[in-house]
This record gives C-alpha cells, sequence and structure tokens, in this order.
C-alpha cells in the first residue's frame, strides 16, 4: 500500500516535471522566432540607403527613426534573446536530466511492484 503511494507520487512529479519542460520548450520556441525576426529586421535594414525614411513600431503606431537608431534597437534586441535563449537552454538540460532520473526511478518503482 505504501509502495503504491510513493509510486504515485513519482508518478505525479514526473508529470509535473513534464509540463516544465514543455513550458520551456515552448519559451524557447518563442525566443527563436524573435530571434529570426530580429535577423531578418536586420537584414532588411542592412539592404536600405542610410538617408532612407525607416519607421518602427511602437504599439499601434509608426515612429519614424534614423536607420542607425533602429540597428542599434535591433542588435540590443538581439543580444538579449540570444542571452534568454541561453538561460532557457540552461533550465532545458536541467529539467531534462531530472525528467530522466524521474523515469529511471519509476521504472524501478514499478519494476519492485511487480516483483
Amino acid at each position: 500500500m505504501e509502495n503504491q503511494q510513493e509510486l504515485q507520487e513519482q508518478l505525479n512529479q514526473f508529470q509535473q516535471v513534464q509540463q516544465q519542460a514543455q513550458s520551456i520548450a515552448m519559451q524557447k520556441q518563442t525566443v527563436d522566432i524573435q530571434i529570426n525576426e530580429a535577423k531578418k529586421a536586420l537584414d532588411e535594414l542592412s539592404k536600405t540607403d542610410d538617408q532612407q525614411d525607416v519607421y518602427k513600431t511602437a504599439g499601434p503606431l509608426l515612429i519614424k527613426t534614423s536607420k542607425a537608431d533602429s540597428e542599434a534597437d535591433l542588435k540590443d534586441s538581439l543580444e538579449m534573446l540570444e542571452l534568454r535563449k541561453k538561460t532557457i537552454e540552461k533550465q532545458e538540460k536541467r529539467i531534462t536530466s531530472r525528467l530522466e532520473e524521474l523515469q529511471t526511478n519509476l521504472q524501478t518503482a514499478m519494476q519492485q511492484m511487480q516483483q
């Protein structure tokens, strides 16, 4: 009886960590999309003439800005996103490791119950 309760607790913990892993994967995907968008914007900006008008969005508004300011803003954003991605990847490694550990523990506990 006690073993079943222990197994149920381990299973619940495994499911919680699995949900955390899914959440982290979604965060990583979102950051990857934002990085790609920033890179595309920088690429397009590099193709424009220095004297050409450049606009950036600020909520529902388009605001006129300089190419240099836009490039600087995009580079800052890209740098921040890359740091965020590294942090998420570290979390992902920890969660994956924890999931593997819990999975091994669950398998061992289930085998012991069958015997």
